[in-house]
């Protein structure tokens, strides 16, 4: 058995666990759950006595005791009178997204990049287009005839929010300024929504693999979250039904249209069934449309809020992907109750976003600029995913790559190892990668990558190039051959 870990260690584990809304015994449960599966907490660590951590955190005694408890009763600690308390020796098949969002590869590519590499951890374009830059000069030139505005609004410019109900209307949806929130990209507006509606212990319902970004936000959250696998025509509708009919979710999130990072397309039947599933249950079902004009054939599916039963769908969307991450304009459409308390509480951190970079969203969005951007962005990533896949196969044959019906990464399947041992290999040869159990929790993706494919030909011909020459060195290594010597970059 290992030794005892001392309170004041354990407590420098846990860091601003107590951060969030619910009772502080299940956030520290929530957040001892997270290191464990994380692995900070080793199978059979034995853990301090109750009084000890209780003294460290500050917490009466009943705070550790009801959150070791609950854990024991999940089966991710063993408490025996007399021995204490250790941290089990095996996991559950069945585990919920770790806490501490900002702790994780997706997030920490953002914040600490690392120096030298191909960074493929986060899809998105890396410079602005010529046409945000026109856009912004129509904006500038708008806000000299602005008067009576002192620039504050929390739900959104009232002209953007104009532009993004027109834009809804034209594809079958009928809807209002009212109906809409315009947020700080699509990050922001799952925030709030999760803020609004899900509480600490709460179950939520998400796809296995899934955006990194939502788990992140569940996880801060301290909601437990029960995945539903993705196949090649999207999430298991079955399976996705069947969860919310037993769970209950306070929030369903999913990824109908170019999955991220499957790239895969939900059929109409199978959206139907979801959506009519949530009314039926009187359920919140949230759409994350930010992928949804990134298809190679250019079609652009309609939101699920169109179908019977849709409003109880959310729809999540941002123009992050199709035309540059540093223009930070994101939107909610919901039924104006929902947008009227996601704006109260949106109020209250910021008392509303940019207002020169909304006006010029609402500029090119009303303009020709926006199907010239977007087709081009849809032809290059067309292009840019047919060598990315072509390269795979030539210089990793063994590694089977999905194929995507559009978005901008690829779910990549190793034959053997294990994707988080690899991805440090690949780092020290100079790519960072986004290992799959950061977008699939529980061992679904213990076995994957995702590659985005955002990037210039060329670039990933070299970034594969690198991979083929890590994964030489990964292999040899577990058969025992002589590792080829490591290229730090």
């Amino acid at each position: 058995m290992n030794k005892p870990m001392s309170a004041p260690a354990l407590a420098g584990l846990l860091g601003r666990w107590a951060a969030g809304r619910g009772p502080l015994y299940r956030l520290l449960a929530a957040r001892l759950r997270a290191l464990v599966e994380e692995g900070l907490l080793a199978p059979d660590t034995r853990l301090p006595p109750d009084r000890a951590l209780a003294a460290s955190l500050a917490v009466g005694r009943g705070t550790v005791v009801a959150a070791y408890d609950l854990l024991r009763d999940e089966g991710r600690l063993v408490r025996r009178q007399g021995s204490g308390t250790r941290v089990a020796p095996a996991a559950l098949p069945e585990r919920p997204a770790a806490a501490g969002a900002a702790e994780g590869p997706f997030f920490l590519s953002m914040l600490e990049r690392p120096p030298g590499a191909l960074v493929l951890t986060c899809a998105a374009p890396d410079a602005p287009p010529p046409e945000l830059r026109a856009a912004f000069g129509r904006a500038a030139a708008a806000l000299a005839g602005l008067a009576d505005d002192i620039g504050y609004h929390p739900a959104g410019h009232p002209s953007l929010r104009a532009a993004l109900a027109r834009r809804f209307t034209e594809r079958g949806l009928p809807t209002g300024p009212e109906q809409i929130l315009v947020t700080n990209g699509a990050q922001q507006a799952l925030a709030l929504l999760v803020r609004c509606f899900v509480a600490a212990g709460d179950t939520v319902l998400a796809e296995a693999p899934t955006y990194p970004g939502a788990l992140g936000v569940f996880g801060d959250a301290a909601a437990r979250v029960t995945t539903v696998p993705v196949g090649p025509e999207g999430v298991d509708a079955a399976e996705c039904v069947r969860a919310m009919a037993e769970r209950r979710p306070a929030l369903t999130y999913l990824v109908p249209s170019f999955q991220n990072p499957t790239g895969t397309v939900l059929p109409p039947l199978q959206r139907r069934r979801i959506v009519r599933a949530a009314a039926e249950h009187g359920l919140l079902l949230v759409e994350d449309e930010t992928l949804a004009e990134l298809g190679f054939a250019g079609e652009v599916p309609p939101p699920m809020a169109g179908h019977p039963g849709g409003d109880r769908v959310v729809t999540v969307g941002s123009l992050s992907k199709v035309v540059w991450g540093g223009l930070r304009v994101g939107w909610i459409r919901a039924p104006r109750p929902v947008v009227d308390r996601l704006a109260r509480t949106k109020a209250l951190a910021d008392l509303g976003g940019d207002v020169t970079g909304q006006l010029a969203a609402h500029h090119l969005l009303g303009s020709p600029d926006w199907a010239v951007l977007r087709d081009r962005r849809r032809a290059e990533l067309a292009a840019r995913h047919g060598r990315l896949r072509a390269e795979l196969a030539r210089r990793l044959p063994d590694w089977t790559a999905t194929r995507a019906e559009g978005g901008q990464t690829v779910w990549v399947r190793l034959p053997r190892g294990d994707a988080a041992s690899f991805a440090q290999v690949a780092l020290r040869r100079g790519v960072a990668l986004l290992p799959g159990g950061v977008l699939a929790p529980g061992g679904a993706g213990d076995d994957r990558l995702r590659v985005p494919f955002l990037a210039p030909e060329e670039t990933l011909v070299r970034a594969v190039e690198l991979l083929a020459a890590a994964w030489g060195e990964y292999t040899g290594a577990r058969s025992g051959a002589a590792p080829v010597s490591a290229m730090v970059v």
